[in-house]
């Protein structure tokens, strides 16, 4: 709870560090903010090209079905990949002014978070575009975004604390990260993973969330709740240890950097 009292006492450094994250993305651009949707368009285009015209997948609507498990991961992937130099990147104020350490973390995944609702207008554009429009279902995306959030800021403490101490880890996380992208139902459908690897998939949070999406807007049912729910819990324990490791490590941040 001091933690809490203390975030809140500094609201509006971290009110303006988020700002300064979103704005930066942009800063010096010509396009500014329009990157938010063309960077995942000009994803979308090669993914679409290389699955439905080189290696063809025999999978209706594909654009959608791609795109609505896409953008959830772009925000996962990139905010775990900013978040693990976040202290490291911040030396010098670090060592100027005393805030709560967690506020470069919170800044970072908040500021992607901004970022994930500007690009789900993409989402929402294919699925009317399409013809599939949206469902009453749609009303579950607010709980599958939290379970992600959730499970989001878990990781990125953790790393953005742990790098402080294992520089290496920086670049490590790169590879981890595209080999996650495989390791979900993204570019495939859940059904394609052979039946002998099927309960090692479904030990990865990811997947469970990443199928969430898709049974909402693109099949259009109601997503598995049960497993949302466990996921939900996995989130929370990791969110927990995440910050655990987070504070017990922050000591000796300025030293280290």
């Amino acid at each position: 709870m001091n933690n809490v009292k203390e975030l809140i006492a500094y609201r509006e450094f971290l009110k303006t560090s988020i700002l300064k994250e979103f704005r930066g993305k942009y800063k010096q651009s010509f396009l500014g903010i329009m990157w938010s949707f063309i960077n995942p368009l000009l994803q979308l285009l090669v993914y679409s090209i290389v699955f439905s015209f080189i290696n063809k997948v025999d999978i209706p609507y594909f654009t959608v079905f791609l795109v609505v498990a896409l953008i959830p991961w772009n925000f996962f992937s990139t905010t775990v990949t900013q978040s693990t130099s976040a202290i490291v990147y911040s030396g010098g104020i670090l060592k100027k002014v005393y805030f709560p350490r967690e506020i470069l973390t919170l800044s970072i995944v908040i500021s992607n978070l901004l970022n994930f609702f500007i690009s789900f207008i993409i989402i929402i554009a294919a699925l009317f575009i399409s013809g599939l429009g949206i469902s009453v279902y749609i009303i579950y995306i607010p709980l599958v975004i939290f379970v992600q959030l959730l499970f989001t800021l878990g990781i990125s403490f953790a790393l953005s604390a742990i790098t402080v101490y294992i520089r290496d880890l920086e670049y490590f996380i790169s590879v981890i990260m595209m080999m996650w992208f495989y390791f979900c139902p993204i570019v495939y459908s859940v059904e394609q993973i052979p039946a002998k690897l099927s309960g090692l998939f479904n030990l990865n949070p990811m997947l469970h969330i990443i199928n969430a999406y898709r049974d909402i807007l693109y099949f259009q049912t109601m997503p598995n709740i049960t497993a949302l729910l466990v996921i939900n819990g996995i989130s929370i324990a990791i969110l927990f240890f995440g910050y655990r490791i987070f504070k017990a490590l922050e000591k000796r941040f300025a030293e280290e950097i």
